[in-house]
């Protein structure tokens, strides 16, 4: 369970670019924040994982606030999955899933059970793509191991940055299709950043959309669809939905 309560962040200038927003995601449902460009919507994930401090405002994961504990022990509790995967290109597909628990030192043993399982979660043989290195694993290949990597230490929340945007429709598809298999089978809790309603309609048992830092409707795609709050929410959605079927 995420819970966020009056979240600010306010810059040097006097620039609002999250303005006291406030939701509950329940425990094991995907929540989809969306809007345009520069509404907020990157600065809230960041600081849900603390990369990023509030300058007003409370987060809880389950039953500890987010001040409770130091930043590093925080982010230890949250998988983070951006764009492109972020992998480091000089490490294997093994050794960048296993990064976060070699640095915490974690024994070799339990390192290479668990990278184990977690290849064949996602459906990558470790016998042949656990030595491989980033530059020889496709797109699609690269963010399942993304994904593997934020889930290493078995964290209860998954952000996720505009994680498919990079990839083509065919695979972004398939992508779409594990996580709702993923979310099924582990019961953990995602946050999920995007730019296509499409793909929020698709994923997102909980949707938020921003604009200039504020929330201006969350609920359900019914809820988007039949009772956009206003206009704003129903020129957004008829647009994005007449892009994606052009």
């Amino acid at each position: 369970m995420i819970k966020v309560e009056g979240l600010t962040k306010v810059y040097d200038s006097d620039i609002r670019a999250v303005n006291d927003i406030s939701f509950t995601i329940p425990k094991g449902k995907i929540a989809c924040i969306i809007g345009t460009s520069g509404c907020g919507k990157t600065t809230t994930l960041k600081m849900i994982n603390r990369l990023i401090e509030p300058s007003e405002g409370k987060i809880w994961i389950d039953d500890k606030e987010c001040h409770e504990m130091d930043a590093v022990h925080w982010r230890r509790r949250i998988g983070y999955v951006i764009q492109k995967a972020g992998l480091l290109p000089h490490l294997t597909v093994r050794e960048n899933i296993e990064l976060l628990a070699k640095i915490i030192k974690r024994p070799k043993r339990e390192r290479l059970k668990r990278s184990n399982e977690l290849l064949e979660m996602i459906d990558l043989d470790p016998s042949e793509f656990a030595t491989r290195y980033p530059i020889e694993l496709s797109g699609g290949q690269q963010q399942r191991v993304g994904i593997a990597r934020a889930l290493m230490e078995d964290p209860p929340v998954l952000l996720m940055d505009e994680p498919f945007g990079a990839l083509d429709p065919i695979t972004r598809n398939t992508m779409h299709e594990e996580v709702l298999h993923l979310n099924s089978k582990l019961g953990k809790t995602f946050v999920i950043v995007t730019h296509d309603m499409e793909e929020a309609f698709k994923l997102g048992d909980e949707i938020l959309l921003m604009d200039k830092g504020e929330i201006v409707q969350k609920g359900s795609k019914e809820d988007f669809i039949n009772h956009p709050k206003n206009d704003f929410v129903e020129a957004f959605v008829t647009q994005q939905l007449n892009r994606d079927n052009l």
